[in-house]
């Protein structure tokens, strides 16, 4: 499943030739050129980096990076054409994870990209008793194996990214197959009974992936009561 890219820059030509190169390196794209909706955007649509321009029309990038972090950890690479020295560490002290300066060489970017997204993933994940191994592909509950597949590591993964969100059927099938093959619409429904089963297994008063009728699931790190 390629990672999927935002790209916020106000000149459209140089995003273009920037998303070309992170295209052709393997990654998806996508391209806002102002800042008004950048926020909401990433509400929506998850994406795994976003390379943020300083100078946007409609919101300043620091101001939007200050609000991405009230509610993600999505990795930020800031884009200047600033070089003062108080830009850089602001940009880094709002939550940033690197900052290039204009102007670049688009390889660098690719470069930049691979190495902030290599370190956020070389992490393991760890929240209520499960822990997910990057590297391996490996959950476990509470110190043992779930025995997943790849494709339901994927997509405990994601859930687990955003707790508290609700994704639609749709949405998540875009998640697992980024290459649009033609699956059936219970195909979610299908792995999400296989993860629940496999949890249960292990814990089973366990309702940590909870359905929201007409909806769709969500991962819910504590009971609610």
């Amino acid at each position: 499943m390629p990672q999927r890219i935002l790209i916020v820059e106000d000149e459209q030509r140089l995003a273009g030739i920037v998303a070309d190169y992170l295209q052709a390196a393997g990654f998806a794209t996508d391209c806002l050129f102002e800042g008004t909706a950048v926020v909401s955007w990433v509400r929506s649509e998850q994406p795994d980096l976003i390379l943020l321009d300083l100078m946007l029309p409609g919101r300043d990038g620091m101001e939007i990076c200050r609000e991405l972090r009230e509610f993600s950890q999505v990795p930020i690479i800031m884009v200047t054409a600033r070089v003062e020295e108080i830009d850089r560490l602001l940009g880094l002290e709002l939550g940033a994870d690197d900052y290039i300066c204009k102007p670049f060489s688009p390889r660098e970017v690719v470069a930049r990209v691979r190495a902030v997204l290599r370190r956020a993933g070389g992490k393991n994940v760890q929240t209520h008793g499960l822990i997910l191994e990057e590297a391996t592909l490996k959950a476990t509950l509470n110190g043992r194996d779930l025995d997943l597949t790849a494709v339901e590591y994927k997509l405990l993964a994601f859930l687990m990214a955003h707790p508290g969100h609700i994704y639609s059927r749709d949405k998540l099938m875009e998640r697992m197959y980024a290459d649009q093959r033609i699956v059936n619409d219970r195909t979610i429904d299908s792995h999400i009974k296989k993860l629940r089963r496999k949890i249960n297994l292990l814990e089973a008063d366990s309702e940590i992936i909870r359905s929201v009728y007409g909806v769709g699931y969500k991962f819910e790190p504590e009971e609610s009561g």
